[in-house]
């Protein structure tokens, strides 16, 4: 007889568990789905695709959020008071904190759990941190999904926080409602350098840390920012973008930031145009989709892979050139077997 104890099945649960768990606000449901949803393994894509399929059926009117800037403009301090003030009113709110990872282990130090001690510890707020994985665009390659998971578990207001990076960030505006640009008192200096699609995609800017000596400075940034603003093409005929002065120290300015913001919701509910953003959105996401797809597809086809490598080292020995060698393997993956 063996005396050997038997191990402890590690439990997973069925797509309906997990569905049904999401929906009835269980966090650890969510943030199990959440983690399927950013595998790579393919079983667990095809389970995340079918709790999202279930989850997308669930008709949210949640606020999307992104809140972008520099690095060093406070982002995590200033979405810590801004949840404050949303969880006073009396809403839910999920919080999307992507940090920055290594191109080469993909590696992250995801630490805005950590800088957001007051918010992680409120029932109203859900904060996950996920890593870019290198992936440009200032958001995580599941960062949609994620979102469609967060409303399913009924969260009011979804932020995600980008990376910020500049302006490969303008992706964000893809699969959020409002985009909040966050800047330091004096960098209007910096505005010539400032890429011109993160600034055109800003629908409020916030300066940040505005609180004592900077005040003066902080004056002048916004007249800046607000003349820089001016002699950019609307983003919506009916929006006038406004530059606001705050604090995450003192709550300066927060609250006249929620109130610019939920203002702005009125405005596209009462238009419709929130509907119809929606529906761009998906559309959108469909075609992400599809891309990761293709992609995954082609470099695990047969063919692909046994002409890889010869046509790698074709290209880096100059014998053939980067579009013969892609033109080359387009061929091997079109090619019937």
């Amino acid at each position: 007889m063996s005396n050997t104890i038997p191990l402890t099945r590690r439990y997973d649960p069925d797509v309906e568990t997990v569905v049904n768990g999401i929906i009835s606000g269980n966090r650890h449901m969510l943030s199990r789905a959440i983690t399927l949803i950013e595998s790579r393994k393919p079983e667990h894509e095809r389970k995340a695709h079918e709790i999202l399929d279930r989850c997308l059926a669930k008709k949210t009117t949640s606020i999307r959020i992104g809140i972008t800037g520099s690095p060093g403009a406070g982002k995590s301090t200033f979405i810590e008071a801004l949840g404050e003030e949303i969880i006073s009113q009396g809403l839910t709110l999920a919080v999307l904190a992507i940090d920055p990872s290594s191109h080469q282990s993909r590696g992250s130090i995801l630490g805005d759990k950590a800088r957001m001690e007051k918010l992680t510890g409120k029932k109203e707020a859900f904060i996950r941190p996920t890593a870019s994985s290198g992936y440009l665009g200032g958001t995580s390659p599941k960062t949609h999904e994620t979102i469609v998971l967060c409303e399913a578990a009924g969260y009011d207001v979804i932020v995600v926080e980008t990376v910020g990076v500049g302006q490969s960030e303008v992706l964000v505006d893809t699969m959020v409602d409002f985009i909040l640009l966050l800047m330091l008192p004096g960098s209007g200096d910096e505005l010539q350098g400032i890429k011109r699609g993160i600034m055109e995609i800003a629908d409020t800017v916030a300066i940040t840390k505005t609180d004592g000596e900077q005040s003066g400075i902080a004056a002048i940034s916004r007249a800046e920012f607000e003349a820089a603003l001016r002699m950019l093409p609307a983003k919506y005929p009916f929006w006038q973008r406004e530059v606001i002065l705050t604090s995450a120290l003192t709550g300066k300015g927060i609250g006249e930031v929620w109130q610019n913001i939920t203002e702005f919701f009125t405005q596209m509910r009462q238009r419709n145009l929130l509907e119809e953003r929606r529906s761009q959105q998906l559309k959108h996401l469909l075609y992400t989709v599809l891309e990761d797809m293709l992609k995954k597809e082609f470099f695990s086809h047969p063919e692909v892979i046994s002409t890889k490598e010869n046509i790698e080292q074709q290209v880096l020995s100059t014998s053939l050139s980067p579009f013969s060698g892609a033109k080359a393997m387009m061929e091997a993956f079109t090619r019937r077997q």
